[in-house]
């Protein structure tokens, strides 16, 4: 019975999955694209464009601004045809790059963009019929355009489509009835190839600039998204995206430089600045230019608000908006109707505005925004040259650069201000997002952005200098663990010295009878996570080795190889004395392999108590400390007590030994303050190192710092933390640590 349900259950669902409705290049890419292009500008501002700019000057602005849309569709297409580009098209293809948080930053404002554009185009449209319904309210003009294109929208995809192809057939009449109008008009031979920029009749021809009527057309250019948005809904998105955004940017570049000189026979250079109806006033049949400027902006209604729900659909599916789960859902179809619901809504608040001057730059913006990113995701793919970086579309890195130079130029060409505040949204937005943490299933690009990034600076680090510079030295520490216990019991320490630009390295160290592994597998994990929310690099490792000292000796040759090596072992002691032999093979074993040691004795079950108060005792100084800069064996002690005061905001407290050679003395405080650079308010002591037992044992802090030698024993050092009642570390310079740089 199982059986027969299974078998009759695969081919309904095969059934439903059928319903959901593909598009190839033509309906799903080209035609949005071309229709989207092929705008309101192109009927009643490229005119004016030309007789300002000139037939030259107006060719100028096309190419000038299809170099910028082309190199963002070829960077688009290359990067498409290297990954499985999945729904929400530029929002798919930044966020597999450089990850949800930046995709969803560029995602949220495009997503409006298009949504608050429908109800733009849904104004000029409204604007057409006014001119043959001029009786008609502007306001019921525009709900009955609005609702036009809900419903066939609602309809479905494909009969959105099936609307785009009659509309593109009234397109290409309309651009053959205005030059039919070539052979109906006495012609202006007297061509202005470069024009004087007059102006427009709203500013009563007070003149403008290139850049000025540049920004005027270059939104007309700004469609080569429009097939993107549809990639979830794509059959073959790496062939489709490529083939109808290249070919319709190409297409439609033609017609925008064509009409330039039909404008310029059309009318004289002052017809075509005071006139935005010139193609409509002397086409060959008017009726249908009027026809083909309504199409347009209905069109580009269609087109966005058919497009913008998908970029809904795709920022819920990522669950980067509230409500994400309402959001990704589907019809029967396949159509995201909670997303288009939701879409409606913002339409039609963005109709209540009735004027959208102000919002119109915005969108602008957002729209170049995108444009910008998709380049520099094409930038980096190509800089990074990984492999998985394997398109079919290869395109000059020279490419992308003009891409995201030119769009980021031209935001600020058309408003500054209105650039640098999408520029701060945009950076909002990205912060909401990575309080979220968002993860993605598919994983980004760029872990291997910022290892490219890491091999470069590390080569040239070892070009300017093959050592490790002392004023380079931050705390890297490589703790070898053979139990949990040892790290829980020190944890907050080590927190406290690595915070916040160190890093550790636990070496997860077999060792005498320890199963190590059914031990420390999970707890490592949970400790490392711990550590990197605080931003503190955390890696560990398994090491098996019988010997402790030589496997330790084994793995610090071998680290010594890495460019990020660590530069210190932490070492916690507890009260398991058969270990100690070991611990003092790996501190003499360190210092032959140029390693700092920090040797951690905790005080009994007390710990380090409040936190607060840190003692330094500084030993063992030569002749010439001042003039030689060199504190001998001190420096590592001096440097963990600074960076844990930092991290603990408490007190700390240097002990300097005075022996009988007069090295250290009163009048040297000061001195040895300044080249230290102690905070004001550390307190310095000099003291005969003949009374060092006794200041140790009366002195109360909760922390002692103190040099460590390869000689030490670690019972006596045990000896030291009992007669202080206090915990301690002991601590051994390598050459390339100084506290005094």
């Amino acid at each position: 019975m199982s059986l027969n349900l299974r078998r009759s259950s695969i081919p309904a669902k095969m059934k439903e999955e059928k319903k959901v409705k593909k598009f190839g290049t033509m309906a799903g890419v080209f035609t949005p694209t071309f229709l989207t292009i092929l705008g309101v500008i192109m009927f009643i501002r490229h005119p004016w464009v030309v007789g300002n700019a000139g037939v030259l000057g107006s060719i100028l602005i096309v190419l000038v601004s299809v170099a910028i849309t082309l190199s963002t569709a070829l960077s688009l297409s290359s990067i498409t045809t290297n990954i499985r580009i999945g729904s929400g098209g530029a929002f798919s293809l930044i966020s597999q790059s450089l990850g949800l948080e930046i995709g969803g930053a560029i995602g949220i404002p495009f997503y409006f963009s298009q949504a608050i554009a429908v109800a733009m185009y849904i104004f000029g449209f409204r604007e057409g019929l006014q001119s043959i319904l001029p009786e008609f309210s502007p306001l019921i003009l525009d709900i009955v355009v609005f609702a036009l294109v809900l419903t066939i929208a609602f309809i479905s995809t494909s009969f959105a489509f099936k609307i785009q192809y009659v509309i593109m057939a009234i397109i290409i009449l309309s651009l053959a009835s205005i030059i039919g109008g070539l052979f109906v008009n006495e012609l202006n031979y007297d061509i202005q190839w470069f024009g004087n920029y007059p102006g427009s009749p709203e500013d009563d021809f007070n003149g403008t600039s290139f850049w000025l009527v540049f920004a005027v057309f270059f939104p007309a250019v700004t469609g080569v998204m429009a097939g993107a948005n549809m990639s979830g809904d794509l059959k073959n998105p790496r062939k489709n995206i490529p083939n109808g955004t290249l070919s319709a940017v190409i297409i439609t570049a033609l017609v925008y430089i064509g009409l330039s000189f039909v404008a310029g026979f059309l009318a004289t250079p002052s017809e075509l600045v005071e006139n935005y109806s010139v193609f409509i006033d002397k086409a060959f049949f008017s009726p249908i230019v009027l026809a083909g400027l309504l199409g347009a902006t209905l069109s580009s209604a269609l087109g966005s608000f058919v497009g913008a729900p998908r970029i809904l659909l795709a920022l819920g599916e990522k669950r980067i908006l509230p409500k994400s789960r309402f959001l990704a859902k589907t019809n029967k179809k396949g159509e995201p109707f909670n997303a288009m619901l939701v879409t409606s809504v913002v339409v039609i608040l963005g109709l209540s505005f009735r004027s959208l001057n102000t919002v119109a730059p915005l969108i602008t913006m957002f729209f170049m925004i995108t444009y910008a990113m998709v380049n520099v995701v094409a930038l980096i793919e190509q800089s990074l040259a990984l492999p998985s970086f394997r398109p079919t579309l290869k395109i000059p890195l020279i490419v992308p650069i003009l891409g995201t130079f030119g769009s980021l130029t031209v935001m600020f060409i058309i408003n500054a201000a209105v650039a640098l505040t999408s520029l701060v949204l945009i950076v909002v937005f990205y912060f909401y997002l990575a309080k979220k943490r968002l993860k993605s299933e598919v994983g980004d690009s760029r872990s291997g952005l910022f290892t490219a990034l890491a091999g470069w600076s590390t080569k040239k680090t070892n070009e300017l200098s093959p050592t490790r510079e002392v004023r380079s030295w931050r705390p890297d520490l490589l703790i070898p663990v053979t139990a949990p216990k040892e790290v829980r019991a020190c944890f907050k320490l080590i927190e406290d010295i690595v915070a916040p630009k160190g890093s550790v390295k636990f070496l997860a160290v077999k060792s005498m009878d320890t199963d190590y592994k059914d031990r420390l597998i999970n707890f490592l994990p949970e400790v490392a996570r711990r550590l990197k929310r605080r931003s503190i690099a955390t890696r560990y490792t398994f090491v098996d080795g019988q010997d402790f000292a030589e496997t330790m000796n084994i793995s610090m040759q071998a680290l010594n190889t890495a460019f990020f090596r660590p530069n210190t072992i932490f070492i916690p002691v507890d009260g398991n004395a058969h270990v100690h032999e070991s611990y003092e093979k790996v501190i003499g074993l360190a210092e032959k392999n140029h390693y700092g040691v920090m040797l951690y004795i905790p005080f009994e079950n007390v710990g380090l108590s409040l936190e607060k108060d840190i003692t330094v005792w500084v030993k063992d100084l030569k002749s010439d400390w001042k003039t030689n800069f060199d504190l001998n064996n001190n420096d590592l002690s001096i440097l963990i007590s600074l960076l844990l005061l930092k991290n603990w905001k408490g007190n700390l407290h240097v002990k300097v030994v005075k022996n009988e050679l007069g090295i250290m003395s009163e009048e040297d405080v000061p001195v040895f303050r300044n080249l230290v650079r102690l905070p004001a308010a550390a307190t310095v002591e000099v003291y005969p190192y003949k009374s060092e037992r006794d200041l140790i044992k009366s002195h109360r802090t909760d922390l002692n710092i103190m040099p460590l030698l390869e000689v030490d024993k670690i019972e006596e050092l045990q000896k030291i933390v009992k007669l202080s009642r206090t915990s301690a570390i002991f601590c051994m310079d390598t050459n390339n640590v100084n506290a005094l740089v």
